[in-house]
């Protein structure tokens, strides 16, 4: 099994490379997903976020409210660690399971934004890195994902820079360019992933 980190600034592409990587037959841990599923109603995981904040972050359908909690975590870094306490060890167990699932000739993809923030770069066999340059990455997130250039600024900016990604790639896929361009790199990067898992 081959344990490969995928991982990207806002805007670079990540997700794109992710669902082709799938597409070939990857195996893919995605942490945003997994945050989202252990956190979904009837889960332990809301019970100890609504035991931690209270009854107000649920909507009507008991369904977590990630606008308000998301208001009151990212003002507060005392909250925020609170919630991550919380949601860190049950995303990793699930990753975990998921990952132990996998055949012994598989590549499993873990796609997780927050890699170079988070020091995670170690528990992967190989990182791969989606760039783009940050002008790209701002147009796209005006252009393509509607955002306010002011937001989408902010959002950049809250990441790890791109020189700090950079450093800690084993491989990158070059996403300046136009969707077409993409397609074959990650193809040739599934072929590397496939040799060094059946190595």
């Amino acid at each position: 099994m081959l344990k490969v980190g995928l991982t990207g600034g806002i805007g670079a592409g990540k997700s794109e490379v992710s669902r082709l990587l799938a597409s070939y037959g990857a195996v893919v841990v995605d942490a945003d997903l997994i945050a989202r599923e252990v956190v979904a109603p009837g889960t332990p995981g809301l019970a100890a976020v609504v035991a931690e904040f209270g009854p107000e972050v649920l909507l009507p359908d008991g369904a977590l409210d990630r606008p308000r909690l998301g208001g009151i975590v990212f003002a507060d870094p005392a909250r925020l660690a609170a919630l991550n306490a919380i949601v860190h060890p049950l995303v990793g167990r699930r990753s975990a399971e998921l990952e132990e699932a996998a055949g012994p000739g598989d590549v499993v993809l873990h796609d997780v934004p927050l890699l170079a923030e988070n020091g995670l770069a170690g528990l992967y066999d190989l990182v791969v890195v989606v760039d783009a340059a940050d002008a790209t990455r701002l147009d796209r997130l005006v252009r393509l994902r509607g955002m306010a250039e002011g937001e989408a600024r902010a959002r950049m900016a809250a990441q790890s820079s791109r020189e700090d990604r950079l450093a800690v790639a084993d491989l990158v896929i070059d996403n300046d360019g136009p969707l077409e361009r993409l397609e074959p790199q990650v193809r040739a990067l599934w072929g590397r992933l496939l040799a060094k898992a059946g190595a």
